[in-house]
């Protein structure tokens, strides 16, 4: 505690400055004199962001000018019942949150799901991207880049999978806007969701570029990408994995489990999530995607920032002749089971309630997996919400659950 109490002093003196910390003193004095010195500094009573089980050295990857960590509760839904190339079985799915009655939201739609039969999955489409942007004198050198690009994506991808084992190149795609030409280029990460390996293959790719062609490396990231924001291009060509989920439910069970027709569900599908988003200009044609994705990205330590994308998502019900057919489309869920914040304690473990700690065998197929999960667990979120206001139980739910 000395060193701790030594420590406070001299960053309260200016001697130390925050981030200084760790290169005198072990990761977990250096985050309790952090700690001690903002409740000084503030005022505050930090004794709860004191208590956690994270070994501060094992963070270290994860943050900078760590005071402790926060506590989001973790409910769990299932089993949900997944037929997909990846994942084929029944799973208990972890979601963290502090939205009182989403969980219990879910699982009603996991319990249609599972009465139904299960919940078929797929994934269309994947790879993730990372666009440069290169400047060139005019619209005449702008196509001249393009075209050698083109021309000589074969050299390009074997520079780009020299900076790493792990990464496959898949293809680069040109864009040019008067005197910029963007790339975006596009890779297999395996079981890594990959934003830094992508980054660095794609550096190395540009300085190539650079090397060959009159063009200029500006920024590498031009935000064709597009990471953390929403985006067209995402909607349309895919970043990440292009999952979809679908059932098919029957009328009686429709009705026992939502207290609403299938016509009815359907017609607020239409007007509310097709009608109402068009007219919103939306980039999301769904109910509420955003919930599960952001709550299973913060139980299973995906990159928070990208349920941007991950929300990206278009659900489809049709009332047919004697059931409810009830899909959803996630087009760019950028998801992964090693690497960033897959590593942290109860991030690792609850992906391991999955079974899906770690890499794949084969490579990658742990990280299909999950995105085939977390597609039928966001259908399950779309069915109940849905049935919820078809039957027009939204509020008093919420009142009988006290949120």
């Amino acid at each position: 505690m000395a060193a701790v109490t030594d420590l406070v002093e001299r960053l309260r003196s200016g001697e130390l400055r925050l981030y200084e910390l760790e290169d005198i003193a072990d990761p977990d004095d250096a985050t309790a004199a952090r700690r001690a010195y903002v409740e000084e500094e503030t005022d505050a009573d930090l004794e709860k962001v004191g208590s956690y089980t994270i070994d501060a050295a094992d963070a270290e990857p994860n943050i900078e000018n760590m005071i402790g960590a926060v506590q989001i509760p973790m409910g769990v839904t299932g089993p949900l019942p997944v037929d997909g190339e990846a994942a084929d079985g029944e799973y208990h799915v972890p979601l963290a949150t502090t939205e009182g009655a989403l969980v219990a939201s879910v699982n009603r739609g996991v319990t249609a799901i599972r009465d139904a039969g299960g919940s078929t999955a797929r994934i269309m489409k994947s790879g993730i991207t990372r666009a440069p942007v290169f400047s060139v004198e005019d619209v005449g050198e702008a196509k001249a880049v393009a075209d050698w690009v083109r021309e000589n994506e074969a050299e390009l991808a074997a520079v780009a999978e020299d900076t790493d084992p792990h990464i496959a190149f898949e293809d680069v795609t040109p864009y040019v806007v008067g005197d910029s030409v963007f790339l975006r280029f596009r890779y297999d990460t395996g079981d890594a969701m990959g934003m830094n390996m992508v980054t660095i293959a794609s550096e190395a790719a540009a300085e190539f570029v650079e090397e060959e062609t009159p063009a200029e490396l500006v920024a590498l990231s031009g935000n064709l990408c597009s990471d953390k924001k929403p985006a067209a291009i995402n909607a349309v060509e895919g970043r990440g994995y292009t999952v979809a989920a679908d059932v098919f439910i029957p009328d009686e069970l429709v009705e026992d489990t939502f207290h609403a027709t299938s016509e009815d569900i359907a017609a607020v599908n239409t007007r509310k999530n097709l009608v109402g988003s068009a007219k919103a200009g939306s980039l999301g044609f769904n109910a509420h995607v955003a919930n599960i994705v952001g709550a299973a990205f913060l139980a299973l330590g995906q990159d928070e920032a990208q349920v941007v994308e991950g929300s990206n998502a278009i659900t489809s019900l049709e009332a047919r002749e004697d059931g409810l057919y009830a899909s959803v489309t996630l087009a760019s869920l950028e998801v992964g089971t090693v690497g960033g914040g897959t590593a942290l304690p109860t991030q690792s473990e609850a992906l391991s309630v999955l079974g899906l700690a770690g890499g794949g065998d084969p490579v990658g197929s742990n990280a299909e997996a999950l995105a085939e999960i977390i597609a039928t667990a966001a259908l399950a979120g779309e069915l109940s919400l849905l049935g919820a206001l078809a039957s027009r139980h939204l509020s008093s739910a919420h009142e009988q659950l006290g949120r």
